[in-house]
């Protein structure tokens, strides 16, 4: 059996991937920063692990209790991450480090911890979660555009690290997926950023509705539609580099290499 360790599985694209892998016969070793979202986990049969993406010392000890509880990890699934909205003069330099330290420092130390075992056996399958906003910018969304253009460069430099390995890297770019992102996009917002002092104030009035109705966005796939692509990465012998799952992430990922770069500014501003 398998083993697989999930971050980021309290609720959305996590869980979703934790339930499949785990209906497939892998080991599911699903992770989360809460100790009640680690109770609930543990309710639907995971052996799962209370990981903060923030903290060190939380990393280091889910690693330690990992692998107590098994010999050697097959794939590790780099999930956990949130997005801090707000425009970039709003975005303090504290707001912006806790935004890499989940998102980006979090996944890098992780990764680190679990290669050594896959290096020892030549294999292994490490899958980051990204984002369309890895490779296109969006406005009010600079803290986590940020973020994901920097896991697109680990990712693409570890695969060329790991070359000579068995290891291999995949990079799922999901686009609007059915999930609790807004939502806590929204808490993050409130909780870092000082209206009352910015330019922006009109746009925060649109942004603020749509990250509070709950509805979803055109083109917007149930968190199944990343599972497939999951699984495909794990099990291909030639996995893909690049996922890319929904309309529009296909979409701007086919403008961005025929357009010039102002055409899709103006494209983008719209977004």
């Amino acid at each position: 059996m398998k083993s697989v360790l999930i971050t980021g599985c309290s609720s959305g694209i996590g869980l979703c991937i934790a339930k499949g892998l785990k209906d497939k016969g892998y080991r599911v070793f699903a992770s989360a920063r809460s100790p009640d979202d680690v109770k609930n986990l543990q309710n639907l049969g995971f052996e799962s692990l209370l990981l903060d993406l923030a903290s060190s010392e939380s990393i280091n000890d889910a690693v330690i209790k990992l692998f107590e509880m098994t010999d050697n990890v097959y794939a590790l699934i780099n999930n956990g991450a949130y997005g801090q909205a707000g425009a970039l003069e709003d975005i303090s330099r504290d707001t912006l480090e806790k935004q890499f330290q989940s998102n980006v420092f979090g996944w890098h130390e992780l990764t680190n911890l679990v290669l050594p075992g896959m290096r020892n056996i030549n294999s292994g399958r490490i899958i980051y979660i990204s984002s369309v906003l890895g490779f296109v910018a969006m406005p009010s969304r600079g803290a986590y555009v940020a973020s994901k253009f920097a896991i697109e460069g680990l990712v693409g430099t570890l695969r060329l690290e790991l070359r000579d390995t068995n290891i291999k890297l995949s990079s799922i770019q999901p686009g609007p997926i059915e999930s609790k992102f807004r939502e806590n996009a929204y808490l993050a917002f409130k909780k870092n950023i000082d209206i009352s002092k910015s330019h922006y104030q009109t746009q925060y009035k649109v942004m603020i509705k749509r990250l509070k109705s709950g509805q979803n966005v055109k083109f917007t796939l149930p968190p199944e539609a990343v599972l497939k692509c999951a699984i495909h990465a794990l099990e291909s012998s030639n996995p893909k580099n690049y996922y890319r799952v929904t309309f529009p992430t296909k979409l701007f990922s086919l403008l961005g290499k025929i357009f010039p770069s102002k055409w899709m500014d103006n494209i983008l501003n719209q977004s």
